[in-house]
């Protein structure tokens, strides 16, 4: 296997689990919240919080680096639009994921909190699940964004 081949994998590998993990994460958190049930909204932040350290946050080191190896290898200028754009939609969803991360440690925090203490999720709870969602779709469908222009490649500008 060649060079950029062992590196196209790697690349589409490390975007399905940012993609993956991070939709996965938020459906669960997402629904388990709607349920009320604080023990289970508890483990399930905790479960959300290991799997962006363990599958998100390697991801998006390993997304940018791949990238501009198979740019290179390619033969893509970076400035390419189709490039460019990724790259702007990347940085976006990345500004977006960075709050999520330290609100999901947050809420972490808090649901175990309440889950010791046997009592309701504080207020601050569901006012960081409000920033956590508003943060995560437009994240979300920027990330879709980049996979279309990854796959197709089109001629945005001259």
């Amino acid at each position: 296997m060649n060079t950029y081949l062992l590196l196209k994998t790697l690349h589409i590998i490390s975007s399905v689990l940012l993609v993956g993990t991070g939709f996965g994460s938020a459906f669960y958190l997402f629904f388990i919240n709607r349920s009320k049930n604080v023990a289970a909204i508890a483990i399930v932040a905790r479960l959300v919080v290991l799997a962006d350290w363990s599958f998100t946050t390697p991801a998006v080191i390993i997304q940018p680096l791949s990238g501009i190896g198979l740019a290179y290898l390619a033969g893509w200028p970076l400035d390419t639009p189709w490039i460019l754009l990724s790259c702007g939609l990347y940085t976006f969803a990345g500004i977006c994921w960075l709050p999520v991360v330290w609100l999901q440690i947050k809420m972490q925090a808090l649901a175990l909190s309440a889950c010791n203490q046997q009592q309701a999720l504080p207020t601050q709870y569901w006012r960081y699940t409000r920033y956590w969602e508003a943060l995560g779709y437009p994240a979300f469908l920027a990330m879709l964004v980049v996979f279309y222009l990854m796959v197709n490649k089109p001629v945005l500008w001259a």
